[in-house]
């Protein structure tokens, strides 16, 4: 099950899908409020915080008639696959840029980077679709997401600004995780992999990426030229990752842990 940031949908996990379809049953879920899964009404923040959207999603599951699923979660959706894991059983959990892990709230940074980022995609939709069919616009508009933006297609790009510019979750759920961060109340047994991009400059080192809240057995990777949503960056190496971790649920020996990225 692939699980997407905040402004985004389950179209960004495209890239990775024909890869991992080969090996896996793959569900991408558009989160409420993203995408085609419409917002839950009315929709005060505390239904719109991580632990309420892995609520959503452990709802899908039970539907689904699926028990162990193994979760793949980027920035936002890293944070929902962690809580998920708190309430249902899971085989592994993939966790990409994943956002919560920080010492407090939510950096001012971040906020801001992404509220720019929603009024731009709001405000300047047309633009900004004109400009990424050229590389340089790419390179300008996807810049801070993605580690390689002019090799992502046109249409890749529009599909991400119709995406953050049109969701009508991204307020609530950016309001409800502005003062909230991951906190591990239950142990996660099954494997943990987590990755940053080497390009990742929405979720800084020193601001961003405190793993004291994940298992003390998971492993931790850096995804070489890939930015915060690595998935397009390098498809090949995400489902790799995803495909490893996967791995070690099927042959649970214990390892070392990695390198902190």
């Amino acid at each position: 099950m692939l699980l997407h940031g905040i402004g985004l949908d389950r179209r960004s996990w495209d890239p990775v899908v024909p890869a991992l379809a080969r090996h896996f049953d793959v569900i991408a879920v558009d989160l409420p409020g993203f995408g085609d899964s419409i917002p839950r009404t009315p929709r005060p923040p505390r239904q719109a915080d991580p632990r309420a959207l892995a609520e959503a999603v452990a709802g899908l599951l039970t539907e689904l008639g699926v028990t162990t699923p193994h979760l793949a979660g980027n920035s936002l959706g890293g944070w929902v696959a962690l809580e998920l894991a708190a309430l249902r059983p899971v085989a592994s959990l993939t966790l990409l840029s994943p956002a919560g892990l920080w010492k407090r709230h939510t950096p001012g940074y971040c906020r801001v980077s992404l509220r720019a980022s929603r009024w731009l995609a709001r405000h300047a939709a047309r633009p900004l679709s004109l400009l990424v069919s050229y590389r340089p616009g790419r390179v300008l508009v996807l810049g801070q997401t993605h580690g390689h933006p002019a090799r992502l297609t046109p249409g890749y790009a529009r599909a991400t600004i119709q995406a953050m510019g049109t969701c009508p979750g991204f307020e609530a759920t950016l309001a409800a995780t502005a003062r909230r961060r991951f906190l591990a109340t239950t142990p996660i047994g099954a494997p943990v992999t987590v990755a940053f991009g080497s390009r990742d400059v929405l979720l800084l080192p020193g601001q961003s990426r405190h793993l004291d809240q994940l298992p003390p057995g998971r492993e931790a990777e850096t995804l070489p030229g890939c930015g915060h949503v690595p998935m397009a960056d390098d498809p090949a190496a995400v489902a790799a990752l995803i495909t490893r971790t996967a791995q070690r649920a099927a042959d649970p020996r214990p390892g070392l842990t990695r390198a902190e990225a």
